[in-house]
């Protein structure tokens, strides 16, 4: 039986080649990235300069000219310096330290190798991978480098020397080789190599065609009628309610939703004022539709004692005194006159015990 401090070394081992595993594979599709944008930007820099130093005439003289700088170390030069931002280390570094790979190819290999990326990138610093490679040995990718993933994914580290090859699928696609259909998608087409998943109808959980009579099993929300079909289930049906008694239930394909009743209902079975189970506090029911009640208009006083106003709102009313009056122990009596100019200018300390004038009084579902 191994010791707890093997088990120790063993397990902080193999997190270790774990760990450099996949700080290899993130550093090489990193080296590929750049190795590729730099050829790429080669390839700008040189339509750049192409007309450079030409002045667009038809003289021997010119042709020579330009003849000379296609080919020069100066326009070599010029491409190289225009390659990477001056803040990109990865890229700066790759062109330096393969400086005289560049030259090889431009002086004796651009003929006869005049793509860029596969000579260098791939044949030569061995970065990249052709597309569908993946691995150090740019090794063909599931399903093979001109379908990678039979086309139905991506394959781990394509065009790279990094990954594993493992196919993930695109959505609707499962599989070691991408050719089988996840749960609501059904083979419109299957064959060793080729695979098209189709969605089914949204009835169906599992599906052999594209409509509600095809499916397998019905999704939650959906039930199987007489014919064998998938049609919506109305929850909004049941004899109880799904929604809480403050709301109504409305229902949508394969579900439902709870929508709150109108403010002047007690219960409802829809929206608006005219679809209540009951009317709440100060409304009442008018050919079907629950309307305001206006207790300032009923034949007992709402607001009882001399010198009181009503006023109607929505639901409820409110109660306050007259002009000229204030409230005062519950009762609305005259607001005294402002004492006079020689009586200001020495107060009573009893005035400061004078009462303010109350807020109206307000009602509220009644």
């Amino acid at each position: 039986m191994l010791s707890i401090g093997a088990v120790v070394t063993l397990y902080c081992a193999a997190t270790f080649i774990l760990n450099t595993a996949y700080t290899e594979g993130k550093d090489l599709k990193e080296s590929c990235s750049t190795c590729r944008q730099i050829t790429d930007n080669f390839s700008k820099g040189f339509d750049r300069t192409a007309k450079k130093n030409f002045g667009g005439g038809n003289t021997a003289w010119e042709e020579r000219k330009l003849s000379k700088y296609e080919t020069s170390e100066i326009r070599l030069v010029e491409i190289l310096e225009g390659l990477c931002d001056s803040s990109s280390f990865e890229c700066n570094h790759m062109v330096e330290e393969h400086e005289e790979q560049f030259e090889t190819w431009w002086f004796k290999r651009k003929t006869k190798h005049p793509d860029l990326f596969k000579w260098f990138c791939i044949d030569t610093i061995k970065v990249c991978c052709p597309k569908g490679g993946f691995g150090p040995d740019c090794n063909a990718c599931v399903g093979g480098s001109e379908r990678p993933c039979h086309g139905n994914g991506a394959c781990d580290g394509d065009g790279t020397r990094a990954g594993h090859g493992k196919c993930s699928c695109n959505h609707g696609y499962q599989g070691e080789f991408c050719l089988d259909c996840i749960d609501g998608y059904f083979n419109e087409e299957r064959n060793n190599t080729f695979s098209k998943c189709t969605e089914c109808h949204a009835s169906c959980k599992t599906c052999t065609g594209s409509t509600n009579q095809d499916c397998n099993e019905c999704k939650p929300g959906w039930e199987e009628n007489e014919e064998g079909a998938c049609i919506d289930l109305d929850e909004c049906s049941k004899e109880q309610s799904p929604c809480k008694e403050d709301q109504y239930c409305l229902n949508t394909e394969g579900s439902h939703s709870c929508k709150a009743c109108d403010k002047v209902c007690t219960g409802c079975t829809g929206a608006g004022p005219n679809h209540c189970l009951a009317c709440a506090d100060g409304y009442r029911d008018e050919e079907g539709t629950c309307t305001d009640i206006d207790e300032c208009e009923q034949a007992d006083p709402a607001c009882p004692g001399e010198h009181r106003e009503c006023v109607n709102t929505k639901g409820s009313y409110k109660c306050f005194c007259s002009s000229g009056f204030e409230e005062q122990d519950g009762v609305c009596v005259q607001t005294p006159e402002p004492a006079s100019d020689e009586s200001q200018e020495e107060p009573d300390s009893k005035d400061t015990d004078t009462p303010m004038p109350k807020h109206p009084e307000e009602h509220e579902d009644l």
